[in-house]
């Protein structure tokens, strides 16, 4: 599929909501900051993946890194070729650990995410996506980090470069476009629709959808582990009425083990939504 067809029509997937499929894996030395502790077990199958994605009707996905557990170029150009011949885009590589905004180990934290960019490229990926930071928003944050992404960007123009709505430093929209606004169109942004949760939520996934060029499209569950499929209309739309036109990658990581089911339930309502042919 050529990378230009990625819309909301495409059937897409981020590989968390597969993280019990894959055996819980998290290679060693991935998350060096302890986001997720290293798994003993064997690695999965990467190379078996991409055809296994195909047969479920995905046509692109977002890679978690630490699935990797190799750096080296021949096993990259494996990874790659698998992608290419399930005909799955590797839409983005994400890069789940780092903080770009740490005072005193920010470079050293940019330099840790140059290896994993320069493996994104290798693999073939559309983006990566990284981790603004874990500091809380201030001035000084905000610019380091932003500073750091530009770095990186200039390091790695291979890949587009987004981050996300995540972790300390982007609470809300106000410290998302701020730093957008310092890094000059150099990244770009990654909408996740499940990492606000507060009672503005809705408001602050309003005021930054306009500029989401790619999604995670996370389905929340109720207190009994059930879907909310309610909210996640909700969230949809806030997306369409901004006219977003990326991909949607499906995010489920609720009590149910059958993941790929709830996935094909979250999808019926992203079809509902974002209906072939729409403008999205």
């Amino acid at each position: 599929m050529p990378t230009a067809a990625l819309s909301p029509a495409t059937k897409a997937l981020h590989t968390w909501s597969l993280f019990r499929t894959l055996d819980r894996y998290v290679a060693p030395g991935s998350m060096p900051l302890g986001g997720l502790p290293e798994s003993p077990g064997p690695a999965p199958d990467l190379l078996a993946l991409p055809a296994e994605l195909a047969r479920h009707g995905y046509g692109s996905a977002q890679l978690c890194h630490f699935y990797l557990p190799r750096l080296d170029q021949p096993y990259l150009a494996e990874v790659r070729a698998a992608f290419a011949e399930a005909e799955v885009v590797l839409e983005c590589l994400l890069v789940d650990d780092g903080d770009l905004a740490d005072p005193v180990e920010g470079d050293a934290q940019r330099d840790w995410v140059s290896t994993w960019l320069t493996a994104a490229g290798d693999l073939g990926a559309v983006r990566a996506r990284v981790v603004a930071g874990q500091q809380p928003p201030t001035e000084e944050t905000l610019t380091a980090s932003a500073g750091r992404l530009q770095q990186l960007a200039d390091r790695h123009p291979e890949v587009r470069l987004v981050t996300e709505n995540w972790h300390a430093l982007l609470p809300d929209a106000a410290a998302v476009t701020g730093l957008l606004d310092r890094t000059g169109g150099q990244v770009g942004f990654l909408v996740d629709l499940g990492n606000w949760k507060g009672p503005d939520r809705h408001a602050q996934l309003a005021a930054v959808a306009g500029v989401a060029e790619t999604c995670q499209a996370k389905v929340r569950t109720d207190a009994d582990g059930r879907l909310d499929l309610a909210e996640y209309r909700t969230c949809l739309t806030i997306l369409a009425d901004a006219g977003y036109a990326g991909p949607l990658a499906l995010v489920h990581d609720g009590p149910d083990p059958d993941e790929w089911g709830r996935l094909e339930d979250a999808h019926a309502v992203v079809r509902s939504v974002f209906p072939a042919g729409s403008p999205g």
